[in-house]
């Protein structure tokens, strides 16, 4: 692990967009996410951290610890929490984690891409504390699944009602959906989608694990202008999105496991 360098407290905004930029999607997903965080929380696992631009951020406030498997996105995202001062970051599987629980399990993009999402979910749902929560985020609705999604390889979308009797089935509670992206997000998946229809010419018959694996690579911005240009751009966009919560290509859900 990198040396740490010391800091003085928590970074500002614009130094965290200089260590640990966000897409303009991981934005307006962002802005949902940080009105949907639970009260009351200390430790943070994120599963499938990708690149730690969400990472850094959450590292600033809470006791952060996140796995990502694929090695590239691992040496980023460790590289920018060793900038950003705090947290850490582990090249591992869930299943190869240490024992341990959490009071918040979070996974942004990340449920889409695996076979087995019953099974994923009861896994997060088992690094629970009692009382503690799960965060996640999928892209929104199947009848929207189209070339974006087959390059980075998902294996679907999720519609509410399927994610809300997924999480129910895991015994979570207190599930609360929301959509975001209105009206942005459909411009940025469309955009997307022409991308990818080139690039899958090429990478069609490469297998759908390697797509997974370099997903969290994908459309990922570098350096601190992109980072403070996709910030200031998106701004009102994450204002206009509010008043729309039923609405847009993303999908954000929050879910409780009981006391008992």
């Amino acid at each position: 692990m990198p040396d740490r360098p010391v800091t003085s407290g928590p970074l500002s905004p614009w130094r965290l967009d200089s260590v640990a930029p966000l897409s303009p999607n991981a934005w307006l997903r962002l802005d949902v996410v940080t009105r949907m965080f639970p009260p009351g929380v200390t430790d943070v696992l994120e599963v499938g951290c990708g690149q730690g631009g969400l990472g850094a951020r959450l590292a600033q406030r809470y006791r952060y610890l996140g796995i990502e498997p694929d090695p590239a996105s691992f040496a980023v995202a460790e590289q920018r929490l060793a900038h950003a001062g705090s947290g850490h970051v582990r090249n591992v599987r869930l299943e190869h984690l240490e024992a341990g629980r959490f009071d918040l399990v979070c996974a942004f993009e990340v449920l889409e891409h695996l076979e087995d999402d019953v099974a994923a979910v009861t896994a997060w749902a088992g690094r629970l504390r009692p009382g503690g929560w799960l965060l996640l985020s999928v892209p929104a609705h199947q009848r929207r699944f189209a070339a974006a999604d087959e390059l980075v390889g998902h294996i679907r979308r999720y519609d509410p009602q399927p994610l809300r009797a997924l999480l129910g089935g895991a015994g979570l509670v207190d599930i609360e959906l929301r959509q975001y992206g209105v009206p942005l997000g459909y411009t940025l998946e469309a955009g997307r989608n022409v991308l990818a229809r080139r690039r899958l010419r090429a990478l069609r018959t490469s297998p759908v694990a390697e797509r997974t694996a370099a997903s969290g690579r994908l459309f990922q911005p570098s350096g601190a202008l992109r980072g403070a240009l996709n910030r200031w751009a998106t701004a009102p966009f994450r204002l206009l999105q509010r008043p729309f919560p039923a609405a847009g290509p993303g999908l954000v859900a929050r879910a409780r496991l009981p006391l008992t």
